[in-house]
């Protein structure tokens, strides 16, 4: 009974200090994106800063109408991409969890087959913009994020550790097909890995700004990750010249407004996350398991 207190207790400390950790970087972060540029300069990173100041967040606001439309694409593609990506991941997944499955072995292996090569970028390049992705919604959905074989694993080890075989047999006789099977069983039995995985394509979604680097000229098509880390070159092209300048725009807010960039990206998902998190455990540990 103590040993099961004290690692009960001990468990609990670990687990309160990972969650700092997280926390507390997330938290100075947003503190000095908020902090006066002279005092953050002069003080450092503090979680009491001496001065604050929104004139990082000003700086932003100047292309608020840009940002939005920014924000608008990125949730779109991240929307279409995950929602796209969890359904093809899910029914290969669902699929070759089954046993006797014609050509599972052949289809596992180019599965696994992508984990560990691929065609390279430069022809996945000529490939996605002969397909006329350049300059489109298409171009943050479709290039390297669709799908992955880490998630195909997941979900087939989930559902053929925790849906037994009995049950597809039982809704075959009731005269279901596959495709019946896997979106009456299948999907809501499943919902903690897919959630899990939902959860994962919509981070490299909303992450991703090598698609906007690679396949987006047009100024008005760029996401939110794009933009901004167009806006921080602009702002790195500013502190150049007012380095050897004795201009006013000299007194802008450098290292603030990196902060603010970074927390202005990260904020959807921070308020998002808190309501997905109960199905993470389940899914990941679920998935995690051989089928």
């Amino acid at each position: 009974m103590t040993y099961n207190k004290t690692h009960q207790t001990v468990s609990h400390i670990l687990l309160l200090l990972v969650t700092l950790a997280m926390i507390i970087p997330l938290l100075l972060l947003f503190i000095s994106s908020v902090t006066d540029e002279k005092a953050l300069v002069a003080n450092g990173y503090s979680f009491f800063p001496e001065k604050l100041s929104l004139n990082a967040y000003g700086y932003i606001s100047t292309n608020s109408g840009t940002i939005f439309k920014a924000y608008g694409i990125t949730i779109i593609a991240t929307a279409i991409g995950t929602a796209v990506g969890v359904l093809i991941t899910a029914m290969m997944g669902f699929a070759l969890s089954i046993k006797g499955l014609p050509g599972k072995n052949a289809i596992s292996f180019f599965v696994y087959f992508t984990m560990l090569f691929n065609g390279g970028l430069v022809p996945s390049y000529i490939m996605w913009t002969s397909l006329g992705t350049v300059n489109t919604i298409w171009a943050y959905v479709v290039p390297f994020l669709l799908t992955n074989a880490f998630s195909i694993i997941l979900i087939r080890s989930y559902f053929a550790s925790n849906i037994p075989n009995e049950l597809y047999d039982s809704a075959k006789i009731d005269g279901a097909g596959f495709f019946r099977i896997f979106m009456v069983i299948g999907m809501p039995l499943g919902k903690p890995i897919l959630v899990t995985i939902g959860l994962f394509s919509c981070l490299n979604y909303w992450n991703d700004w090598q698609n906007g680097l690679y396949f987006i000229t047009d100024p008005d098509m760029l996401s939110i990750q794009a933009l901004l880390n167009k806006m921080n070159q602009n702002l790195q092209a500013v502190i150049t010249y007012t380095s050897t300048s004795s201009s006013s725009t000299a007194t802008l807010p450098h290292v603030s407004i990196r902060m603010a960039i970074a927390f202005v990206a990260i904020l959807p998902i921070l308020v998002m996350y808190p309501f997905l998190q109960k199905y993470f455990a389940s899914g990941i540990m679920g998935g995690a398991v051989k089928g």
